[in-house]
């Protein structure tokens, strides 16, 4: 009984390990100096946001509806 449990635990050590060590990446500080690297322009998500805006202005015309990202309504025009 012994060897299957040890067994057992051995095949769930690897796992445990790396859930531990993805969700370990996540919890990092970054010093004062750093922030500024992080705070630039080109580290945000849409770094351009006029052209974001284009891309969506061409995307809903293409499309033939409105919006779609986020907000209400349904497409029916009743909010």
């Amino acid at each position: 009984m012994t060897f299957f449990r040890k067994l057992r635990l051995a095949r769930l050590r690897q796992p445990i390990l790396l859930c531990a060590l993805v969700i370990c990446q996540g919890c990092t500080s970054v010093a004062p100096w750093e922030r500024g690297t992080l705070a630039k322009p080109e580290m945000s998500i849409t770094p351009d946001p006029s052209l974001t805006g284009l891309r969506d202005h061409i995307f809903s015309s293409k499309e033939g509806s409105q919006g779609g990202h986020g907000g209400t309504g349904g497409g029916c025009g009743c909010n």
